[in-house]
């Protein structure tokens, strides 16, 4: 059944992070020309799909006409997407002019804003383009700006010469910052790139130890950004079922699950939410 759907705007990165290959893989930023983005989107809430993802490398680099802010306005205003979803930015895409567009509730409560590392050391060490102060204000902006907001990220452990005190300071700021999700990973090097010829290797049991307490961190985290939409009810978009219980997502990210014999697949339903669950909430149809 058709739900959601990805759309690929961009490819590519000329910004090339000490630890990726992606820029040597990938090549040099590069754009798909504006009106061909939007007549895909068109097309493919023709065929039925409910929510468009925009997708690549660095979507907040989109180059043609207006850049990114100007291809969002083009897609809410000329096309039916109900939903409309962004895969990934960086904190200098965060501009309060690409903020406003979340006026329109089409355009999902939901951004994905990689960290790598909560320690500015660790940060200049892996070629990143900003200071966890800037990662801090772009939050703060988006959070102002975009109510429900689910702020998700990606965390690496273990990078070369990352100290006790570095990985603490990680730590510590993941927990201030108060992810509604956190995907953990432990460096592993990549040939030909700058962090693989780098001394002071992180062994693997001590990765291994901080991946783990990165990830209860992560599941708090999110536990807790979960239980605040208890007693609210949300729109959900409801995807499949598996053994008579029924899976979808809210606008941010939240997963919700609903017992029902009902067809449901590929509706954009109210839910209420009404109790926690291991991997995310309870739903109960309005």
């Amino acid at each position: 059944m058709r739900t959601r759907t990805l759309v690929k705007i961009q490819e590519g990165c000329s910004q090339p992070c000490s630890f990726c290959i992606v820029p040597r893989v990938r090549g040099p930023e590069r754009s798909r020309p504006q009106e061909e983005v939007v007549a895909e989107v068109k097309a493919r809430v023709a065929e039925g799909y409910k929510e468009v993802i925009l997708t690549g490398t660095r979507i907040g680099r989109y180059g043609p006409g207006e850049g990114l802010r100007g291809l969002i306005t083009h897609i809410l205003e000329e096309s039916d997407v109900q939903r409309l979803r962004l895969s990934s930015l960086e904190p200098s895409d965060l501009t309060p002019d690409l903020l406003r567009l979340w006026e329109d509730s089409r355009l999902c409560p939901h951004v994905h804003l990689p960290l790598q590392s909560g320690s500015d050391s660790v940060l200049e060490r892996m070629g990143r383009a900003y200071s966890t102060a800037d990662y801090q204000r772009a939050v703060s902006l988006a959070r102002e700006a975009i109510p429900n907001l689910a702020l998700t990220t990606d965390i690496m452990v273990g990078f070369p010469g990352e100290s006790e005190g570095e990985f603490n300071k990680s730590y510590r700021f993941c927990e201030r910052i108060g992810f509604a999700g956190l995907h953990i990973f432990p460096y592993s090097p990549r040939p030909g790139t700058r962090a693989a010829r780098m001394a002071n290797t992180v062994g693997n049991g001590e990765k291994k130890r901080r991946t783990h307490l990165m990830l209860d961190l992560a599941e708090g985290s999110s536990r807790r950004f979960r239980e605040r939409f208890l007693g609210q009810e949300m729109n959900v978009l409801w995807e499949g079922e598996k053994e008579g219980i029924w899976f979808g997502l809210t606008g941010n990210y939240l997963r919700v699950f609903l017992p029902s014999q009902e067809q449901l697949a590929n509706e954009l339903l109210t839910t209420n939410l009404v109790a926690h669950k291991e991997d995310g909430v309870w739903g109960e149809l309005t």
